[in-house]
């Protein structure tokens, strides 16, 4: 039976952000995850997840500054030393939550440009490195260029390729079903030849990134492939909720036993 995680970011926003874990709780999931827990203290992050008995399952590490457009420091050479800065900032909230992974953007670069390039390997090889002294794994995530044009890691084969050729036991691919749609279509088959490096998952409908089962593809076909693939993880909800998130939770009752089990 797949696990699911309440993407605190897009849903529950109803309710100021540290009163979505009850939310979420209340509503079933076993797990949250959201895109950048900065604002809050980790302290206050851990005493919510704590309470109401819920699994930290991903974040974000820092990004730059998100609200003037970066969307991650991997592969801008010059930023390199930011970057390893937010890495310990991330690792505080590592600890407070017990996640196991985190997430590490790529940022705005042109992934035919060598310097870019370089850089995003440098980077990637040096957080994942640090990350597991941790005990922690890195995951890459592909992200289409519809919702987020110029981002430097947008090819699921690329991402696959760095991985190995990295080579580390912990670093790993974030494999979001929703952008694996737009970026490529073929998802079933792409998370077969996949899965061995798959280290998180996310899901969506396409093409306006709702609930799951109002779109073109067949999620719950695809969840049930992620437990014949044998894949024990949570699956991220990063999803906009079309009208209200209790409202659109229809597709989840039938996987809400997941937690009782």
């Amino acid at each position: 039976m797949p696990r699911f995680a309440a993407n605190l970011t897009l849903m529950f926003t109803e309710v100021p952000f540290l009163d979505r874990f009850a939310e979420a709780a209340q509503a079933g999931f076993e797990a949250v995850e959201f895109l950048f827990p900065y604002e809050h203290p980790p302290e206050a992050i851990g005493e919510r997840l704590e309470r109401h008995g819920l699994t930290q399952a991903l974040f974000n590490l820092p990004p730059g500054d998100w609200a003037g457009g970066e969307r991650g420091l991997a592969a801008l050479p010059e930023r390199f030393e930011e970057l390893k800065a937010g890495v310990e900032t991330a690792l505080a909230y590592a600890r407070a939550t017990r996640v196991k992974r985190l997430h590490l953007m790529a940022g705005m670069a042109d992934r035919t440009d060598p310097k870019a390039q370089d850089s995003y390997r440098r980077a990637v090889a040096w957080t994942a490195e640090r990350l597991g002294t941790e005990g922690l794994d890195l995951v890459l995530e592909p992200i289409n260029a519809r919702n987020m044009p110029g981002y430097f890691l947008n090819d699921f084969g690329y991402a696959a390729d760095l991985i190995r050729d990295v080579n580390r036991p912990n670093l790993k691919l974030q494999f979001d079903l929703y952008h694996c749609q737009i970026l490529h279509g073929d998802v079933t088959m792409r998370l077969r030849a996949l899965m061995p490096i798959v280290g998180h998952v996310q899901t969506a409908s396409v093409p306006e990134r709702h609930e799951p089962g109002s779109g073109e593809m067949n999620d719950a076909f695809l969840f049930a492939e992620l437990d014949r693939l044998g894949y024990d993880g949570f699956i991220g909800c990063e999803y906009n909720p079309r009208a209200g998130t209790r409202e659109g939770l229809g597709w989840f009752a039938p996987y809400k036993g997941a937690r009782a089990s």
